[in-house]
């Protein structure tokens, strides 16, 4: 009877811990016409920046690494993927070219080159 008291007792709290477990909510700001929005990492570092215009991914978005590093920097108009993108992958950064959500040219970033990223 002491053995069940005790494993119910764990189990509540084990439980009961987890629903107070936090995940952060993005934070939205109006910027004009724009919606900034900024979203985290469970450690509070910030996991995304991008705009909104219209309910649609518009203009810059940046992704970051838990340790705050830039892992791709994006380009989006009135929710398409457009222009050039650079991601970092494996190391290596990739530019890839997008025309009206298509995909049209990726190329490797030599070292000699400057990126975003």
């Amino acid at each position: 009877v002491m053995k069940a008291k005790f494993f119910t007792l764990v189990f509540f709290i084990f439980f009961v811990g987890l629903g107070f477990a936090q995940e952060i909510k993005p934070k939205l700001e109006k910027q004009g016409d724009l919606i900034k929005a900024t979203y985290y990492f469970d450690n509070g570092k910030v996991k995304e920046v991008g705009f909104f215009l219209d309910n649609k991914l518009h203009g810059e978005w940046i992704t970051f690494n838990e340790e705050g590093k830039k892992t791709a920097v994006a380009n989006y108009e009135n929710g398409k993927k457009t222009g050039k993108w650079y991601v970092l992958a494996n190391g290596t950064v990739k530019e890839l070219i997008y025309d009206s959500n298509k995909l049209v040219n990726v190329r490797n970033i030599d070292s000699t080159e400057t990126s975003p990223i």
